[in-house]
């Protein structure tokens, strides 16, 4: 079945920043296209760091003082120096997190949580830029229509992976929400039709009243020429 990936959802026609862009240029782009951060890239296309507005906001927060305190952290250095800086290079967050075109969705979403950060710069395998992702894109499969929902379930999940006893299964799908119901022939059956289906794109949860006719759970392999042990 399908995996979604990230390069599925992210936004294409991405704007992008060298490393020597200046401070205004930076403030400039950020307001004119009411964006909150930019990718900077290098003379490769690859993607060295991400300048957000937090970044830009140094400047004012420090108000131009530029002498460290005595036993200041590493942080606060770090944002001071920002604060002081001109162009791209100095202003910018690095190393970015970044994100390849081919991760799944779920290891994007884990990718964003764990770092923090609200939209993944997205590259080629060979670092190059070649889109944007932020949390909104990854929620856009959840706008899925419940016919292209239904059709996946059937496509992808019954046919595929339950052969002969698909046509014993009927789906029902409303606001996301998936119902299967119907009669298949071993437990294992009704427990993959469940979890394939909750792992198509735009699902919000499963509904599963599926009856089965053997419990293969309790199904023993016969012993073998030694016997059991």
């Amino acid at each position: 079945m399908k995996t979604w990936k990230i390069g599925d959802v992210m936004t294409r026609d991405v704007v992008s920043v060298n490393e020597d862009a200046s401070y205004h240029d930076l403030v400039d782009l950020l307001v004119g296209r009411r964006i909150s951060a930019v990718p900077v890239v290098d003379g490769f296309g690859r993607v060295t760091g991400v300048v957000s507005e937090a970044d830009l906001l140094r400047k004012i927060e420090y108000g131009g003082d530029e002498q460290p305190r005595i036993f200041e952290r590493r942080r606060r250095r770090g944002e001071r120096a920002k604060a002081t800086a001109r162009t791209a290079s100095g202003l910018m967050s690095a190393p970015p997190v970044v994100a390849l075109a081919s991760m799944p969705l779920a290891a994007a979403a884990r990718l964003m949580d764990a770092n923090g950060v609200k939209r993944l710069p997205v590259t080629d395998d060979l670092g190059r830029l070649v889109g944007i992702a932020s949390r909104g894109d990854l929620l856009r499969t959840y706008l899925r229509t419940d016919d292209e929902i239904l059709a996946d379930v059937r496509a992808e999940v019954l046919r595929p992976f339950l052969a002969d006893e698909a046509d014993g299964v009927t789906v029902t799908v409303t606001g996301g929400v998936v119902g299967l119901s119907g009669r298949v022939d071993r437990w294992s059956s009704a427990d993959i039709a469940e979890r394939l289906t909750h792992q198509v794109a735009g699902v919000i949860e499963v509904s599963s009243a599926l009856s089965y006719a053997l419990d293969d759970r309790k199904v023993e392999a016969p012993p073998g020429p030694f016997g059991t042990y």
